[in-house]
């Protein structure tokens, strides 16, 4: 059995948070995950949504159906212990990423700041099994845990107006994906061809939180292809 202690608040008459710790970690975040996991095979009356963070779940309910008293008893009943076998692992995505040019704009300020060569970039990103925290940010866009520290870069200054969509980006300790065009300060190392965020399916985000994730390196030709087909 996996013992989950938690911090519980308020938020606003129809939501509150649940906390798991005050850091950033994997272990960390498989907790919210066990524990959103949970809470979905309970089905408590009541709960409309639940959204998961770093270190947090966010439980949004009908103050017509339950109490926020009586929610939290339940939900403190129902993660009183979660057997960590019972949880889904997650799957694991492969994202085909080209770190070439013209698809990786600021590779060699990442680079130059991390005192290492583009192949090391290469090398030192693509080598990992990212975690998806959470979505955030947009739909569709990735926290992923799991970055080598050897690649923390600051955001940009100024961030760009445009940034493509598939864009791979470093900010700080972190890494992630854009699924469409937007503006953003992102340090951007790569794109891949692969949608990450489309209206018309169901769900219309590709990834999930909890899922793995793994960049695979590709050519600027074989990025195209992808494109392509």
């Amino acid at each position: 059995m996996l013992s989950i202690s938690i911090k519980t608040r308020p938020l606003g008459d129809s939501a509150l948070v649940l906390t798991f710790g005050n850091v950033m970690s994997d272990a960390v975040n498989r907790r919210v995950h066990q524990a959103t996991g949970r809470l979905r095979e309970a089905r408590l009356p009541g709960i409309v949504d639940l959204v998961p963070a770093f270190a947090s779940l966010t439980v949004f309910y009908d103050g017509c159906l339950v109490t926020y008293t009586a929610l939290v008893e339940a939900i403190e009943m129902a993660l009183t212990a979660v057997e960590e076998s019972k949880v889904s692992p997650g799957r694991v995505i492969e994202l085909p990423t080209c770190y070439e040019p013209p698809y990786s704009l600021d590779i060699q300020q990442v680079a130059e700041h991390c005192q290492c060569t583009v192949g090391d970039v290469v090398a030192l990103h693509s080598e990992p099994e990212y975690q998806v925290y959470f979505l955030g940010f947009m739909p569709g866009f990735p926290y992923l845990g799991g970055m080598s520290p050897a690649l923390a870069t600051p955001r940009k200054t100024t961030p760009v107006l445009t940034v493509p969509a598939g864009a791979v980006g470093i900010a700080g300790g972190q890494t992630g994906v854009y699924p469409m065009e937007t503006p953003g300060g992102w340090q951007i190392i790569g794109r891949t061809p692969i949608p990450l965020f489309v209206p018309g399916l169901t769900p219309p985000a590709v990834l999930r939180a909890g899922d793995r994730l793994r960049f695979k390196p590709v050519s600027a030709c074989e990025f195209e292809q992808w494109r392509q087909s």
